[in-house]
């Protein structure tokens, strides 16, 4: 072997043929061929896969919530106003049908307009205005008279045991009987008429919100005392609480009592207020805008019941609806 020649390295390494001569192997063994270039790719951005935040999907669930009560909204709105619809028609019909007085009790329409034309002069709002004031003046004032006093007594047997017969004494005595009383005491003004409001409503307030506390399921009171907690915390946890909905329906019973008993009030002696207005129309013989007066205080007395109803619900809207 010549001296020249070396060893074939494996990375160039002879290969023998046939006929004796020798070939080269190529080199790319040896070194690692490149990679096709490849065609870059889109990555998917960390974004694309959350999900839509709340606020988008909001809007969709309350349109499909609303189109779902909807129906039953507006069925309930048309069963409770089918007997209101029907006296309305009746009352238009009966007298020009000659089934009642034509005189004495106006078809519907005649009674709008003439309601329309208070309203227009601004008659029907200053007296609607005087009567407010009176009627939510003793309203207010009884609430505030009332309600504390129930819970006394309610709660505090001695307390009870003193007033119970004072109680049952003017419980009994219609206030209406007492209005001369607070005619000659106080006079024909303001003062007269806001204290008959107050009188006729303490009684339903008053004897609701003793009821009210006499109330309270026993267990729930066993189950307070045997977590030691203290009077003041029974009291605020447990029995007003559990007084709310006896005591709103007093409180009600009085909304409507302070119009009515004002109304009667006004009639005897008044200047201004709805009841001056039914009266003064009555012996004016306008006999249309005295049912026009009429139906104020029924709008009025329906508007101020759901106003009661509202806030009873907020504050009792710890109880489980009992109906679906």
């Amino acid at each position: 072997m010549s001296p020249t020649t070396r060893t074939a390295a494996p990375d160039a390494a002879a290969t023998a043929t046939a006929d004796g001569s020798a070939t080269a192997a190529p080199h790319s063994a040896s070194v690692p061929a490149k990679a096709p270039p490849q065609a870059p790719t889109e990555t998917t951005r960390p974004e694309a896969a959350l999900p839509k935040p709340q606020s988008a999907t909001a809007p969709a669930a309350l349109r499909r919530r609303v189109a779902h009560r909807l129906p039953r909204l507006l069925l309930g709105a048309v069963t409770r106003s089918v007997a209101v619809v029907a006296l309305l028609l009746l009352w238009e019909v009966a007298p020009r049908l000659g089934l009642a007085d034509r005189t004495f009790l106006p078809p519907f329409s005649e009674v709008a307009d003439a309601w329309w034309g208070l309203a227009a002069d601004g008659q029907l709002a200053d007296n609607a205005r005087a009567s407010l004031v009176r009627s939510f003046s003793g309203f207010g004032i009884a609430v505030a008279l009332a309600v504390p006093l129930g819970l006394l007594i309610g709660w505090y047997r001695p307390v009870a045991d003193l007033l119970g017969p004072l109680l049952e004494v003017f419980r009994n005595t219609a206030a209406l009987a007492l209005l001369p009383v607070f005619v000659l005491l106080l006079g024909i003004g303001e003062t007269s008429k806001i204290s008959i409001v107050v009188y006729a409503c303490t009684w339903p307030i008053l004897l609701n919100t003793i009821s009210a506390v006499r109330g309270v399921d026993p267990t729930l009171l066993k189950l307070a005392r045997s977590m030691d907690l203290p009077a003041h915390r029974l009291f605020q946890k447990v029995i007003l609480p559990a007084s709310v909905p006896t005591m709103f329906t007093g409180i009600r019973l009085a909304g409507a009592v302070s119009i009515l008993v004002l109304v009667a009030a006004e009639m005897i002696g008044a200047k201004a207020g709805l009841g001056y207005l039914i009266n003064a129309s009555q012996y004016n013989f306008a006999i249309p805008q005295m049912y026009a007066g009429i139906i104020t205080i029924s709008a009025i007395g329906v508007a101020f019941n759901q106003l009661l109803v509202a806030v009873e619900r907020r504050l009792s809207s710890w109880r489980v609806p009992t109906g679906g």
